[in-house]
């Protein structure tokens, strides 16, 4: 039985990006993280003044930095009330913070492991259920999920190359991709990722329709491993 791709979770524009780094960005401030680092400690949603006593802190405080974390999704808001009671004057359930479940990772330069992680896993799940050998179902996986991209949002070649951490620029007519997403994958296992690779932007290239270049293995230092060359 093939397996399918999550596709929400490679599917990460320069916007989510930056909105990564202003998440980041935000527990830059003391008391924030302070009240961050309390929160996720704690077995279950916390309240504005149990925070504000837990860390000393004025309640109007609390309240300001504990909005600026779930504005920046890093706390979810839930409302519950503690009183136990239900219905009429019960009063108003309260307002509390909990971690949030968004995952939040920024690398420099930009990498995408989980995206190579999960084509690899797909492969090996798939080859231990078909039999079929691992390579060429990694080679499918891949194509299947570049012909994705490639085709998701009429986006066009240099927007998709920047969107997934590639790097692109020009070169005697060629595009060479100044940043591999998979460096130390590509590193250590050199011929399977780089075959990864290679399937996966041939993929972006007919899910774009795009006929003016074809995706070739070209190793160099301090590049990606595949090449975009012009069509012959």
């Amino acid at each position: 039985m093939a397996v399918g791709f999550t596709l929400v979770l490679v599917n990460e524009p320069k916007e989510a990006r930056d909105a990564d780094v202003s998440a980041i960005a935000a527990l830059d401030e003391p008391t924030r993280r302070r009240l961050y680092d309390h929160v996720v400690r704690q077995p279950g949603p916390v309240g504005r003044d149990e925070a504000a006593a837990a860390l000393g802190l004025a309640r109007q405080t609390a309240a300001f930095h504990l909005d600026r974390l779930a504005d920046e999704s890093l706390l979810d808001v839930v409302y519950e009330r503690r009183s136990g009671r239900a219905g009429p004057g019960a009063g108003r359930p309260a307002k509390l913070y909990r971690r949030s479940a968004k995952q939040i990772a920024v690398t420099l330069p930009d990498r995408r492991y989980e995206l190579a992680g999960r084509l690899l896993a797909q492969a090996v799940e798939e080859s231990a259920a078909t039999g079929e050998a691992v390579q060429p179902v990694l080679r499918r996986k891949a194509e299947e999920l570049g012909t994705h991209l490639g085709a998701a949002g009429g986006a066009v070649l240099l927007d998709v190359l920047e969107r997934y951490g590639f790097e692109p620029g020009h070169e005697e007519g060629a595009l060479v991709l100044g940043n591999c997403p998979f460096h130390a994958l590509a590193r250590d296992h050199t011929e399977t990722v780089c075959d990864m690779n290679l399937h996966l932007l041939r993929g972006v290239l007919h899910g774009l329709g795009e006929l003016g270049y074809t995706a070739v293995l070209a190793p160099a230092p301090g590049r990606c491993c595949v090449r975009l060359e012009p069509a012959a």
